[in-house]
């Protein structure tokens, strides 16, 4: 069974305006609607047996109703295969209260997002999110790296991941985009040696433009290579890497059809599509 750690969706009645407007500032094409249907479709052509929705928490007044829909998705997900991590903002009040509810629930784990929240992933607000949700058990997937949408955001540099991970060493952490989207050779230097764990999602070969004009070379939407990508698995330990898509951003049976062509082992293979995040979600 394939697990995908890092997808993303949309309530159904506000996700044309949200996709519209990340890919206009991404300049990047999506692959489905932002709809869960899509994504359950998705899933179904990519044989993806469950897939982790990561809701992104803009500003502090979302996140009782980005976890509200966390819940009730999960409540669903022996069925559909969709489970949803609970979302966070560093500026949200009742924080510690709000990751205990989230813990109660069942919830499985945490998603930030430094650029799109603007604040430093070393910053006090996020060390208090960490440290509790250490406590409770919740592992947190961060957006890690530079980020398409939002030229010159340094908020999860690798840099600032490592002074985080200094102040609070007992979180559970998960980077996306293989440690640091377009910061790659930063944190193959300075993080293998933390207990952190790496998601693929969005990092491995070309993204696809939307066609505007934006991108004029190919080497504009490029990404890593396979063996730069097949490096870093290398240097972090396939027992530390998770299996993601991004998806809508990534196409996810293209996604799932890119890394079986990896010159990895099978055992390599199985851990990161399935056994490690089997493991650390408890799924």
């Amino acid at each position: 069974m394939i697990i995908d750690v890092h997808t993303h969706t949309f309530p159904d009645p506000i996700a044309p305006a949200a996709i519209d407007k990340l890919q206009a500032a991404s300049h990047t094409r999506p692959f489905t609607d932002g709809t869960r249907g899509q994504l359950r479709a998705s899933m179904a052509r990519a044989g993806i047996g469950v897939s982790v929705v990561l809701p992104v928490a803009t500003s502090a007044r979302q996140v009782p109703r980005i976890n509200d829909t966390a819940i009730a998705t999960n409540s669903r997900a022996a069925e559909e295969g969709v489970f949803s991590f609970g979302g966070m903002h560093p500026d949200f009040p009742d924080w510690a209260p709000e990751l205990e509810r989230l813990a109660a629930a069942g919830v499985r784990g945490v998603k930030l997002h430094p650029p799109y929240q603007g604040v430093d992933f070393d910053d006090p607000r996020y060390l208090r999110i960490l440290k509790k949700a250490a406590a409770l058990k919740l592992p947190v997937l961060i957006h890690a790296g530079l980020d398409v949408g939002l030229p010159g955001a340094e908020q999860a540099t690798p840099e600032k991941i490592a002074r985080a991970v200094d102040a609070v060493p007992e979180a559970t952490l998960i980077l996306a985009h293989m440690g640091g989207w377009r910061c790659w050779d930063q944190a193959a230097r300075l993080l293998p040696g933390y207990p952190v764990y790496l998601d693929t999602s969005f990092s491995l070969g070309s993204m696809t433009g939307n066609g505007d004009g934006f991108y004029r070379t190919p080497e504009e939407t490029r990404m890593l290579e396979p063996d730069a990508f097949v490096a870093i698995i290398r240097r972090f330990g396939a027992d530390r890497v998770l299996f993601g898509t991004d998806s809508p951003w990534g196409d996810q049976a293209a996604c799932v059809d890119a890394f079986r062509a990896l010159p990895l082992t099978e055992a390599e293979q199985t851990a990161i599509l399935e056994k490690n995040a089997a493991r650390l979600l408890g799924l």
